[in-house]
């Protein structure tokens, strides 16, 4: 009945240790039931196995873990280390909840206060007022989550630098088939192009969990549309084309996505209504990331929400702020939207810091109901160094029938 776990090392709970040292937070109690927590498996190493009753882990900042669980269900934490503890009923739970936390003060859980990040916000309410009912202060964990799940490795940010590498050739060559066929006199459209671009990740030996955005005119005014094999549109001369693609090398464990948005003109000369609304886009996007170097090159905390921001005053002040509906960025991991911080300043406000070793996107966008223009790279920061890869970045929209 345990869940399939690999032996959790001593050397993962010194980390967690040392990270809640250092955030002076008295321990970080895990808390399961019913898939409710994916971090809490993937922090310590867990897949879902047959786990029907509640258990909790508890890494006090120091001193040794502590396990409770079901006395039905007594293997399902044999794999983490540290002390266990048996409940049977409610009371019994409660009872044995308030002895592990008695020397704590201050809890981190997989909670945001008025769950202003929800991807951290995984605990249920009744659960919180459980353990607020045992005199302790429930902070979140988010940034402690960031530690683990969202910094990459120096393999893994190889792994991101060929995606996003090969994303951008797929890019160009989605634009020279469109021209080809258009140059041919043979239809084309969305999913076509959409198609293509699924086949092109085979040769590049990528893999995504859904098929890229491929939208023309008015469908690029709606940021999350895609084309099916039963709803398109035609691709014509004259037409503003977007494309958002994603996806991951798919040889690698845990390999890190790469999430790039470019936009081009069915033409040889893009006339100046896309012009003027790409150039404030591209001015949000390069106002956000000069902010991100400015602040990594003097070692100052930045958080989500600060670059979100900064993106997001560019376009007000050119009188399109209500056009702009949707966060700034969004973290990147093995998963295309990460646990890391989100630039974030509209859905929610992200106050969790952009820690070193992690990546995100930037991708601000004016969405008319003609068109819609996003541009999006992918920014990777360290300490005293900002990495975008997959460069050049898009600087004007791409004039697709020119020679």
């Amino acid at each position: 009945m345990s869940a399939t776990a690999s032996k959790t090392s001593t050397t993962l709970i010194e980390r967690i240790q040392e990270q809640l040292r250092s955030e002076s937070i008295d321990g970080w109690l895990f808390y399961y039931f019913k898939n409710n927590d994916p971090i809490a498996l993937s922090i310590l190493g867990m897949t879902e196995g047959h786990m029907t009753r509640r258990w909790f882990y508890y890494v006090p900042a120091k001193g040794e873990p502590v396990k409770l669980v079901h006395g039905i269900e007594l293997d399902v934490l044999d794999a983490l280390p540290g002390t266990k503890e048996v409940y049977v009923g409610w009371k019994q739970l409660e009872q044995k909840l308030g002895d592990i936390l008695t020397d704590a003060k201050s809890i981190a859980m997989q909670y945001s206060p008025k769950n202003a990040v929800p991807y951290v916000s995984r605990v249920d309410a009744g659960t919180i007022e459980l353990i607020r009912s045992l005199g302790k202060n429930v902070v979140t964990s988010g940034n402690l989550v960031q530690a683990f799940e969202a910094s990459w490795s120096e393999a893994q940010l190889q792994t991101h630098i060929y995606a996003v590498e090969s994303l951008r050739k797929i890019v160009f060559e989605a634009f020279a088939e469109v021209k080809r066929l258009i140059n041919k006199g043979e239809a084309v459209n969305e999913y076509d192009i959409q198609q293509f671009i699924m086949g092109r990740f085979d040769h590049y030996e990528m893999t995504t969990y859904s098929p890229p955005i491929v939208a023309v005119n008015g469908h690029s005014g709606l940021p999350h549309y895609q084309p099916s094999k039963e709803e398109h549109a035609p691709i014509k001369k004259g037409d503003f084309l977007l494309l958002d693609i994603w996806a991951k090398r798919r040889d690698v464990r845990d390999a890190i996505y790469g999430d790039i948005t470019w936009t081009g003109y069915v033409g040889t000369e893009v006339p100046t209504e896309f012009v003027k609304i790409f150039d404030i886009v591209k001015g949000a996007r390069d106002a956000a990331l000069d902010h991100v170097k400015d602040a990594v090159a003097k070692g100052e905390v930045l958080h989500g929400w600060q670059v979100d921001e900064v993106a997001r005053t560019y376009i007000r002040e050119r009188g399109y702020a209500d056009y702009f509906i949707h966060r700034t960025g969004h973290s990147i991991g093995t998963e295309v939207h990460g646990n890391g911080a989100n630039l974030d300043n509209l859905e929610t406000k992200d106050e969790r810091v952009l820690i070193y070793k992690h990546g995100f996107s930037i991708e601000p966008g004016v969405y008319l109901k003609e068109f819609g223009v996003r541009s999006e790279i992918d920014v990777y920061i360290e300490e005293g160094k900002t990495l975008v890869a997959g460069g050049p970045i898009q600087e004007k929209i791409i004039p697709i029938l020119a020679d």
